[in-house]
């Protein structure tokens, strides 16, 4: 599957901000990327472009192709709610998103190839598709035969599992529930979904 393989510095100096987690290339050359990238003015930007950037930031976000990102548009266009707060709320439950709140691994890449590659169960059953919905009360857990993997062992090593107030972890079993679907306040991403809501309106 098409999945963006660059350098992930050149996309966090882009938007500038850590998309990707803690960057030390971002701190070092907060500016943006390329040739002229310290010298080029930042003019103001039509409303179109930030409305473009805000989206092109939540899909390198959660790692979801522009097809992907579509469909869930739609499908939080049709679901009870605000749409935009819909559409984080199904970003948050893929089941590669989930593996990596649990802790499981530092990033979502990481994640999805734990799922891709069968490491990851879900209520006794084995998935390897990374946009799984998870839903309420699933329980996500680590392959018996997964367990003594160091990729695993060392990412769950001082990760504070209470800082996510709706998954709960069990240390001895190696395994997450999913206790519910947060709510935006909850969701720590620093994305501006109305912007997206309001580019699809166009």
């Amino acid at each position: 599957m098409a999945r963006y393989r660059g350098p992930k510095s050149r996309i966090a100096r882009k938007f500038g901000s850590p998309i990707y987690g803690p960057d030390k290339v971002l701190e070092k050359k907060n500016y943006l990327p390329g040739q002229h990238g310290a010298n080029r003015r930042r003019g103001k930007k039509s409303e179109y472009a930030v409305q473009l950037l805000e989206k092109q930031k939540a899909k390198y976000t959660y790692g979801v192709l522009e097809k992907q990102f579509s469909n869930l548009f739609k499908k939080a266009t049709r679901s009870k709610g605000v749409t935009g707060e819909v559409l984080l709320q199904l970003l948050e439950a893929r089941l590669d998103n989930v593996v990596y709140r649990l802790g499981l691994s530092p990033t979502r890449d990481g994640a999805r190839q734990l799922v891709s590659h069968k490491h990851i169960v879900v209520n006794g059953i084995n998935l390897n598709i990374p946009s799984y919905h998870v839903k309420d009360g699933d329980i996500i857990s680590v392959r018996e035969k997964s367990k003594s993997l160091i990729v695993i062992s060392d990412s769950l090593s001082g990760f504070n599992h209470s800082k996510y107030s709706w998954m709960e972890w069990d240390q001895e079993s190696m395994s997450g529930k999913f206790l519910n679907i947060p709510t935006r306040e909850d969701i720590p991403e620093n994305i501006k979904e109305q912007l997206i809501v309001e580019l699809y309106s166009k």
